[in-house]
């Protein structure tokens, strides 16, 4: 999945993430452009997953 495609599903993925995961907050969520892999550092100290895990999740919402 690349960057845009990412950008079209993140607000629907957001709240999925959030439903699954519950220690996620609204500041681990925050999608900048460019910050992309910084937002998913976040996501997998709190979940434990990689972060090709964690793409390959999103792209399943």
């Amino acid at each position: 999945m690349n960057t845009d495609q990412l950008k079209g599903k993140w607000n629907q993925a957001k709240g999925k993430l959030k439903q699954k995961y519950g220690d996620l907050t609204d500041n681990d969520l925050t999608y900048a452009e460019g910050k992309f892999d910084e937002m998913l550092g976040k996501i997998q100290e709190k979940t434990g997953k990689t972060k090709e895990q964690l793409k390959e999740e999103i792209d399943n919402f």
